[in-house]
């Protein structure tokens, strides 16, 4: 299956918000606190490639 421009944003998109998750969850698993602060830090980077995709989103939505 082809994949327009959309579609690919979108999938980035659920994959992205998908690490946000995983990386939170684990920096409140683990108990060395130097990888529990890079996972929270990761989590915060993925958590601006979301907002950035959604934006994407939005615009392809309104047209």
């Amino acid at each position: 299956m082809e994949m327009n421009t959309r579609d690919t944003v979108m999938k980035k998109l659920l994959d992205t918000q998908e690490s946000v998750r995983d990386y939170e969850m684990f920096s409140k698993q683990v108990s060395d606190e130097e990888v529990a602060g890079l996972f929270k830090r990761f989590a915060e980077e993925c958590g601006m490639q979301a907002r950035k995709l959604q934006a994407l989103m939005d615009k392809y939505d309104k047209h």
